[in-house]
């Protein structure tokens, strides 16, 4: 591991992309099935946790995946706010 590199993002290297999936799906069917103000509240953990991933991986990435995933972002928060109103 390089100095400059965060443990926390070593971590996350070596998880399982298929567990993560499952576990980012289980979590927005409950929010959208959750009340409105707790799912709406979910969704917006799940978006933040998503903006410190693209702030992370940014200059790694090809224009059309930042333009993809800021589109996708955009509609998560969109549908956040919905529940939250």
């Amino acid at each position: 591991m390089q100095r400059t590199q965060s443990p926390l993002l070593a971590r996350l290297a070596r998880v399982n992309p298929t567990t993560v999936f499952l576990a980012t799906l289980v979590l927005v069917l409950v929010a959208l099935f959750a009340p409105g103000p707790v799912g709406g509240l979910l969704l917006l953990a799940l978006a933040a946790v998503l903006v410190w991933l693209m702030v992370t991986t940014w200059p790694v990435q090809a224009a059309a995946t930042r333009v993809i995933r800021l589109v996708m972002l955009t509609l998560l928060i969109a549908v956040a706010m919905t529940k939250l109103l």
